[in-house]
């Protein structure tokens, strides 16, 4: 765009953003992130390459400016429009699939070695054979189990074992060769078909642990909360929580309070998977069923041992719509303001 046409444009009221050279981000990107850029530049026989990536650089960058406060308000505004840029090519993504959203949450620190890892996986295998598209957070633990388990949705179980083998090599997203590890079972067994898609949702705000690099789709914002509550919102057929500590606990309240008012006008199912640990270790689905008590969602609450369990739970709690609009509003309630 030459400098005239833009005047031109500005003159007859349009407004034209400048793609800003000095920030290692796009601000107005039409599109989602894929690992392949994301990673660029990662060399998998030398983990330290990552700090080199444009993941790394960014997350660095977002640091340098202030995390949370950026120093200087054009910073603040261009993670805003990138954000707004990433809502928007994430809607977009959705509209143009048309399958089923699951979300799968749990702890980042979840270890690749643990039992639960494989039956994250399982579930999410199987249940994107069955045409569901799974999400999660995008970081490692239960949230990697679950991009793993749909990368495999077209190769048999023994392939999906064999890779389990491979990344229990480095357990912990802070092993030197977690990234590495992953990479490698990528080359081993690469991307088949859109029929083994997921979409990750991470946050440079939780960089220092990398983005999973099996979810074929990246929605990465600098916002947390806008994060978090879009992942939460997109998921309409059901979250899966799997076992996590603080962060997968707000999550649980985040989808509680959506479905308790039913904000969005529809009510979603939550699958609990380890009943002692949900009810016992972190007993918060006690205190959930007596939240729900009288509401809608307390028919599409569920407690799971198994992957059978997580899968039938999903299939048959499907969401639901209130009988009565939750979008009460004082002037039309009182004023005689239409619709």
């Amino acid at each position: 765009m030459t400098p005239a046409f833009a005047l031109d444009v500005q003159r007859r009221g349009g407004i034209v953003f400048p793609h800003l050279k000095d920030r290692p981000y796009h601000a107005f990107r039409p599109h989602l992130y894929t690992p392949e850029e994301l990673f660029a530049g990662f060399d998998r026989h030398d983990p330290c390459t990552y700090c080199q990536t444009p993941d790394a650089t960014i997350h660095l960058h977002w640091q340098e400016t202030g995390q949370v406060a950026p120093k200087h308000v054009l910073d603040g505004i261009l993670r805003r429009a990138h954000d707004q840029s990433i809502t928007d090519a994430l809607t977009e993504y959705l509209e143009s699939i048309n399958r089923k959203v699951v979300a799968i949450m749990g702890g980042h620190s979840m270890l690749r070695t643990d039992p639960r890892y494989r039956e994250v996986a399982q579930i999410a295998r199987s249940l994107t054979q069955k045409g569901y598209l799974l999400v999660s957070g995008g970081g490692p633990g239960a949230m990697e189990a679950t991009h793993l388990g749909a990368w495999f949705a077209e190769r048999p179980n023994s392939d999906l074992e064999d890779a389990l083998s491979i990344l229990a090599k480095a357990p912990s997203y802070r092993d030197l060769e977690w990234l590495t590890s992953a990479f490698e079972v990528r080359e081993r067994y690469p991307w088949t078909s859109e029929a083994c898609d997921s979409l990750g949702i991470p946050t440079w705000l939780y960089g220092h642990d990398p983005p999973t690099p099996f979810a074929t789709h990246i929605a990465k914002y600098f916002a947390n909360s806008l994060r978090e509550e879009g992942l939460i919102t997109i998921a309409v057929h059901g979250i899966i929580f799997s076992p996590g500590s603080a962060g997968t606990i707000q999550e649980i309240f985040q989808d509680v309070t959506q479905n308790h008012y039913a904000t969005l006008g529809i009510v979603s199912p939550m699958v609990f998977l380890d009943k002692i640990f949900w009810t016992e270790t972190k007993p918060i689905y006690p205190l959930l069923q007596s939240l729900a008590e009288g509401h809608l969602y307390g028919k599409l609450l569920g407690l799971a041992d198994t992957v059978e369990e997580t899968i039938h739970l999903i299939e048959t709690l499907p969401p639901e719509k209130p009988e009565q609009s939750p979008n009460w509003h004082f002037c039309r309630a009182h004023c005689g303001m239409r619709d």
